[in-house]
């Protein structure tokens, strides 16, 4: 049977707001099967991360899988990775502003200082443990999705709500500006 795309929670939705709890045994079917369906319904999305309060599960798991798509033309291609119960081990002391979306609110981008490396430990669907760093976009997908385990979307991370713009003026102002700009 084929996996379909579930439904993301929509901003407002409580599950958003709550504390992810750890995932107990990593290497459980019921989680093999939650990060194909984070995986599936990602790629539906033209998301480029997912973590499990955003299709209604609270627990303790994320999918990065950067790759250029609709919403993201310029995202880098890396495979999708699964972290189960992630941790940041540490940061860059670098913060940089950039623009961010989130499958659970729809339609708006915002301005977001974000770490440009963190250094995070994680657990794989295997069951080994694996420390890996993350840079620069990888590393803002990864703190984005991070903030949905503990009950954060990225408007709270905005410093002014000057810094959220609608998706469309998003698309025809700001990525245009950056399509044409030499410093890309």
């Amino acid at each position: 049977m084929m996996t379909q795309p579930l439904p993301i929670a929509q901003l407002g939705h409580s599950v958003l707001r709550q504390i992810a709890a750890p995932v107990p045994h990593g290497q459980d079917a019921w989680v093999r099967s939650l990060v194909n369906e984070l995986l599936v319904t990602l790629q539906a999305s033209n998301g480029v991360g997912i973590a499990a309060p955003q299709v209604g599960h609270s627990y303790r798991v994320v999918v990065v899988a950067s790759r250029p798509n609709a919403r993201y033309p310029h995202a880098p291609q890396i495979q999708p990775i699964a972290l189960i119960n992630p941790e940041v081990v540490r940061h860059s002391d670098d913060v940089v502003r950039d623009w961010e979306g989130c499958l659970s609110v729809p339609g708006v981008r915002g301005l977001v200082p974000r770490y440009t490396s963190v250094e995070v430990e994680y657990t794989t669907v295997e069951g080994d443990r694996v420390t890996q760093e993350f840079h620069d976009f990888v590393a803002r997908i990864f703190q984005h999705e991070f903030d949905h385990l503990n009950g954060l979307v990225f408007v709270d991370r905005v410093e002014t709500q000057h810094d959220l713009i609608d998706e469309q003026e998003y698309f025809t102002r700001v990525l245009a500006q950056q399509s044409v700009s030499p410093a890309q």
